[in-house]
């Protein structure tokens, strides 16, 4: 949100008032309602600091108060509201339903807001643009698939498959990540405990030397001291900076795509993010082409779901290219995420007049190699796992033992 001032002439008065929009149109369309007169100018201003300070307030405050809905509740919400607008009851009626026979208290209390606003005339979708943290992307993208091919209960129900899908791989993760995790733990634990505990008894033998000790020695005297007289010095700058980060990456759109930026340069994660994106991208744009909507209305639905602003930016000078006429498998060409046989697929399925099946196999294919990467991420992360142990090992090994050597090598007058 950006701040903008409004001059408004009232009563032979010019009167300027301050809010919130996300752009020049939308900061229009609220002076006209909001406020009483006429309408000279309105213009993006510099936000008062006292404004700033409380606007930063109310986002941690909001950010802390998120409602998180379990993934489960809402798959089984998103089938019942399918079967039952599948019978003809009423959109408002079938969230009212849901929300009622629910056990997450946050769901209900999201889908009573939807029933809200849907009775007020906005409709599913726009009201669901509210609670984007809550649904998710992918959620609202759907929702607008079935509002603009009037086959809402279809889209729910290719929905609700969808976010069963996306589960079962979340599931898949964790399971993959559990041994890893476990060891990784193990060896903090151990590590600590010999930092703690272990290296002080060495430090008072190796003070007694007044040698210059290795590097590897005062590295770990370095550690101890830091473990041992900051301790929860370091672990509170250590939360303080998670919170931090999240706040910024959260709030800050800038900060937002550097960190997306880092994420698609780092050893596996950038693959998992890629092939997932890809695939829910191809997906979703394969549903609204069968469903007969144009292309490059169909980009933007499909775009605006995607996560990751640097394959979403990339993506979305494919729509300006289509726009400007070129083919669609010339504007995915131009993005280099997609390989040489992928385009070839697509250009074949447009010359074919079959574009819709043929991005469906292409989120078949964009599914496999995801799979195909969470089933194999625990022989992927042994290497990096082992590394990790061995160098911690090797660290205590000559931090410990280098001194001792020399101490002995000393004693026999070497």
């Amino acid at each position: 949100m950006d701040y903008f001032q409004a001059t408004m002439l009232t009563k032979g008065k010019k009167q300027i008032f301050g809010f919130y929009a996300r752009d020049r149109k939308e900061a229009t369309d609220i002076a006209k309602i909001k406020y009483s007169g006429l309408l000279i100018k309105v213009e993006e201003s510099t936000e008062p600091l006292e404004l700033k300070f409380k606007r930063i307030k109310n986002e941690l405050l909001q950010n802390v108060k998120k409602r998180k809905v379990k993934p489960d509740a809402l798959i089984a919400a998103i089938r019942q509201m399918a079967v039952m607008t599948n019978a003809g009851i009423s959109i408002h009626d079938s969230i009212s339903e849901v929300a009622v026979s629910t056990a997450d208290q946050n769901l209900a209390y999201v889908l009573e807001k939807l029933a809200d606003d849907i009775n007020a005339g906005n409709s599913l979708s726009k009201a669901m643009e509210n609670f984007r943290f809550e649904l998710g992307n992918l959620t609202i993208a759907m929702v607008k698939l079935g509002e603009k091919t009037g086959n809402l209960d279809e889209a729910l129900n290719s929905l609700a498959d969808m976010l069963e899908e996306i589960r079962a791989n979340v599931i898949k993760f964790k399971k993959a990540m559990a041994y890893p995790r476990n060891v990784m733990i193990a060896m903090a634990v151990a590590f600590t405990v010999l930092i703690s505990y272990v290296v002080p008894q060495f430090k008072a033998i190796f003070e007694e030397l007044n040698a210059e000790l290795p590097l590897p020695t005062q590295i770990l005297l370095t550690l101890e001291h830091l473990f041992n007289n900051y301790g929860p010095y370091v672990l509170a700058i250590l939360i303080l900076t998670f919170f931090t980060l999240n706040y910024l990456i959260n709030n800050y759109k800038h900060i937002r795509y550097g960190w997306h930026e880092l994420l698609l340069k780092t050893y596996l994660i950038k693959n998992i993010i890629k092939y997932a994106t890809l695939n829910r991208f191809t997906l979703v744009f394969s549903e609204l082409v069968r469903a007969g909507i144009p292309i490059a209305e169909a980009l933007d639905t499909s775009i605006d779901m995607i996560d990751n602003l640097p394959l979403k930016s990339k993506l979305k000078q494919v729509r300006i290219s289509v726009e400007k006429g070129a083919m669609l498998n010339d504007g995915l060409a131009e993005t280099k995420l997609f390989e040489s046989m992928i385009i070839q697929m697509v250009k074949a399925g447009e010359d074919g007049g079959a574009l819709d099946k043929m991005m469906q196999k292409v989120a078949d294919y964009y599914k496999m190699r995801f799979d195909a990467i969470i089933d194999n991420l625990s022989s992927a992360i042994e290497p990096i796992m082992l590394l990790m142990i061995a160098s911690m090992v090797i660290l205590l090994a000559l931090g410990i033992f280098m001194p001792m050597w020399d101490m002995g090598n000393a004693v026999q007058g070497r």
